[in-house]
């Protein structure tokens, strides 16, 4: 029997490594300099949001309209404190699920990265993985972030695979949105799993080898 996907395209934060502490207390640092409320529950709505649309949530509460060039100067303050505490990652925060798993799916798929990040590849240099994936789309190679198609869309071209034939793993809404709009199935894990709306859900990243 024929394998239904040739392609895995995973995202990246929440799914192959766990860097959403460091964007909340990037966000809080420069919220609570502008003496803006912040907590996790608006942080939990800026996954898979570029910087600059996330700083537009985290601005919901600031009181004045901000001028552009002021919000690009505190984004890029947000990203400065956020690649420091990147240094912190190294490659001991990947688990042995998800090793063990990419190693297995390694020998039958073409395995790509979308992620609307701009800082993707350093992250994956940090943890060890750069040189693993057949593609890696990030925010630099894009002009909309999820939940538009765009980066599954390049993922699946740069790995030369059909979008129909192509998985994408998530763990936010937004990015299952992505993938729905790109014609492809998604396999939800961690937060994504509660809104029910994933083509498969997933209760541990090694459950992919049961779908694939």
């Amino acid at each position: 029997m024929a394998k239904k996907y040739s392609a895995i395209i995973f995202d990246l934060d929440g799914v192959i490594c766990h860097t959403d502490r460091f964007h909340y207390l990037g966000w809080k640092a420069v919220a609570d300099e502008l003496g803006i409320y912040f907590d996790e529950t608006i942080n939990n709505r800026l996954r898979g949001v570029s910087r600059m649309e996330s700083f537009e949530i985290v601005l919901e509460r600031y009181p004045s309209k901000m001028p552009e060039s002021d919000k690009v100067k505190w984004a890029a303050k947000k990203n400065d404190i956020y690649v420091d505490l990147l240094k912190n990652l190294k490659p001991v925060d990947v688990s042995e699920d998800v090793k063990n798993t990419l190693e297995t799916l390694k020998n039958g798929f073409k395995l790509a990265i979308g992620s609307s990040s701009k800082n993707a590849q350093l992250i994956l240099s940090r943890i060890g993985w750069l040189d693993f994936f057949d593609a890696i789309v990030d925010g630099t190679h894009i002009s909309h972030s999820k939940p538009h198609p765009e980066v599954f869309l390049k993922a699946a071209g740069f790995v030369n695979v059909i979008p129909k034939s192509c998985l994408v793993v998530e763990d936010a809404e937004s990015g299952l949105d992505a993938a729905f709009a790109a014609g492809m199935d998604a396999a939800a894990i961690g937060d994504a799993v509660h809104c029910g709306r994933g083509t498969y859900n997933l209760e541990k990243f090694s459950d992919l080898l049961d779908i694939v």
